[in-house]
C-alpha cells in the first residue's frame, strides 16, 4: 500500500470519527465501540468491499452485526457520498431512522441489527445464496469479541462450515471490551483464533488500526479455499481520543455540546501532522 493511499485512509477515518463523535451528544451513542471498528469499515468500503452503492445489484455485503457501532457505519457511508451529512443531525430524532442500531431506511443498511449474535447467521444466508445463484459476491461480517458468546455465532459457523462458504468473511472486533467489563474477567475468549479455526475457519489475527497489515490480510481473502475466513482485528475502544481509549465506562458517551467541541479538538490534534498537511482531499 503507497502511502499515499495509506494518508487518504487515515483521513478518511479522521472524518468518520468526527461525524460519530457528533453524535455523541443529545442523547448519546456507543462512542467507544463505535471508534473501535473505524479503521476496520473505512479498509473495507474503501479497499476491498465490491461497492458502487446502495442499490448496486453486483455489490458485495457488510452487515454490521455490532449494531450499537452504527454511528461509525454512518459516517462512512457520509463519507462514500451515499448518505446526506444533514441527516446525522436527526440522530434520535422520531422524525428519522437514525438511531442507535441500524435501519433499512438508511441507504447503504443492508440488515436491522441490534439483538447481538444474530447477523452471522443472516451473513450465512446470504453467502449460500450467492453460491447456489453462482455469483462473486462476498459477504463480510463485522462482529464484535464480546458477541462471541453467543451460541448462535458457533451454530452459524457451523453452518458455513459444511456449505463449504468460502465467500463469507467474519471480522472480530477484538478491542477486549464487553460493554462495560474486559472480556477476559467477564467470559475469557481466549484462545479466540483457535477456536474459530476448531470451527472450521481459515483464521488469522491482525491490527486492525493498521491500513497496511489489513490489506495484507484480505489480500488472500478469494474463493476457493472451500473454507469462511474469520479475521481476529486487534482493536483499541475509543480510539483516536486518547482521553477515551481504553475505559471501561466509555462503552456509551454522551456529552454536552461544549464537551464534544473539545473532543474534536483532541481527535484533530492526535491527527497526523502528514495527514493534516499533505493528504488530498477528495471533494
Amino acid at each position: 500500500m503507497s502511502p499515499e493511499t495509506r494518508q487518504e485512509l487515515a483521513f478518511r477515518a479522521l472524518r468518520v470519527r468526527e461525524h460519530a463523535l457528533r453524535m455523541a451528544t443529545a442523547g448519546g451513542c456507543f462512542l467507544g465501540a463505535s471508534l473501535s471498528c473505524v479503521d476496520l469499515l473505512v479498509f473495507l468500503y474503501f479497499r476491498f468491499l465490491r461497492f458502487r452503492g446502495p442499490d448496486d445489484p453486483d455489490r458485495d455485503f457488510l452487515l454490521l452485526s455490532k449494531g450499537h457501532d452504527v454511528p461509525a457505519l454512518y459516517g462512512t457511508l457520509v463519507e462514500l457520498g451515499h448518505l446526506d451529512p444533514a441527516r446525522l443531525k436527526n440522530h434520535l430524532s422520531a422524525s428519522d431512522a437514525i438511531y442507535w442500531h441500524p435501519n433499512r431506511r438508511v441507504p447503504g443498511v443492508e440488515f436491522h441489527s441490534g439483538s447481538l449474535g444474530h447477523l452471522l447467521s443472516v451473513g450465512v444466508g446470504v453467502a449460500l445464496d450467492a453460491k447456489w445463484r453462482g455469483e462473486g459476491r462476498r459477504v463480510v461480517v463485522l462482529m464484535g469479541d464480546g458477541e462471541c458468546n453467543e451460541g448462535s455465532v458457533w451454530e452459524a459457523l457451523l453452518v458455513a462450515s459444511a456449505h463449504h462458504l468460502d465467500n463469507l468473511i467474519v471480522l472480530i472486533d477484538r478491542n477486549g471490551m464487553q460493554a462495560n467489563a474486559p472480556t477476559e474477567e467477564l467470559i475469557p475468549l481466549e484462545p479466540l483464533e483457535e477456536k474459530f479455526r476448531a470451527f472450521g475457519a481459515a483464521t488469522r489475527t491482525v491490527d486492525g488500526h493498521d491500513f497496511g497489515a489489513l490489506e495484507e490480510a484480505f489480500s488472500d481473502v478469494r474463493g476457493g479455499s472451500g473454507r469462511p475466513r474469520a479475521i481476529v482485528a486487534r482493536t483499541v475502544r475509543g480510539k483516536g481520543l486518547p482521553s477515551l481509549e481504553g475505559r471501561v465506562d466509555r462503552w456509551f458517551c454522551d456529552f454536552s455540546p461544549d464537551e464534544i467541541e473539545q473532543l474534536l479538538d483532541e481527535l484533530r490534534g492526535g491527527a497526523s501532522a502528514l495527514i493534516e498537511s499533505e493528504v488530498r482531499v477528495v471533494r
